[in-house]
């Protein structure tokens, strides 16, 4: 082959290479966040409270497989604190759609979305941790089904809005966000 044809495969061969390299998909998770005057904000880097996951990175899962890989977890949290495996992921679902890094616009943090003060309460170190988070809030859980004498919606209205508010009432707060909670996570309840 003479030098000319070589030099031609060899550039044609460099310039597939880089073209098809440059090609290659680009994949980061998306976060998605509206603010109060209903504006939506997206980052690939979220660096306040408020993000959610929009577009995860990487192949795209089903419902089925991303709300069963923490089922072991659950499992293990239902039985250790005798709260129905079916609401707590009910409760999960509700909060943060199986999002272990979810935080809110309150600052509640990880799958079961526990707030910082109350993680203390509950001993709970890294919200972010899966299994800890789900201990913490099932543990949590149960204590406010115990407090409202198993009233599952007086326990999940006082998951939303915090014991005191229920207590005060002595009933379901007239929150709007707390009263469409209660819903989802007794329809998610139902559904499971």
């Amino acid at each position: 082959m003479p030098d000319k044809t070589r030099f031609l495969t060899l550039l044609i061969s460099t310039c597939v290479g880089v073209t098809l390299l440059f090609c290659m998909p680009v994949a980061a998770d998306i976060y998605r966040y509206v603010d109060s005057n209903g504006v939506i904000h997206f980052t690939n880097v979220p660096t306040v409270p408020g993000y959610h996951i929009y577009i995860r990175e990487g192949t795209p899962r089903s419902a089925h497989e991303v709300s069963d890989r923490f089922d072991a977890y659950i499992s293990e949290a239902a039985r250790k604190h005798g709260v129905s495996f079916f609401l707590i992921k009910a409760v999960i679902k509700a909060e943060s759609d199986f999002d272990p890094h979810a935080v809110s616009r309150s600052g509640a943090r990880g799958l079961m979305q526990i707030m910082p003060g109350t993680a203390k309460t509950l001993g709970v170190v890294d919200l972010f941790d899966p299994r800890e988070n789900i201990f913490g809030g099932t543990r949590y859980l149960k204590g406010l089904l115990t407090q409202f004498q198993g009233s599952l919606p007086l326990a999940l209205a006082a998951y939303n809005a915090g014991p005191g508010k229920v207590q005060s009432l002595n009933g379901m707060p007239r929150i709007q966000e707390t009263r469409s909670f209660v819903r989802k996570v007794m329809q998610y309840f139902n559904r499971y």
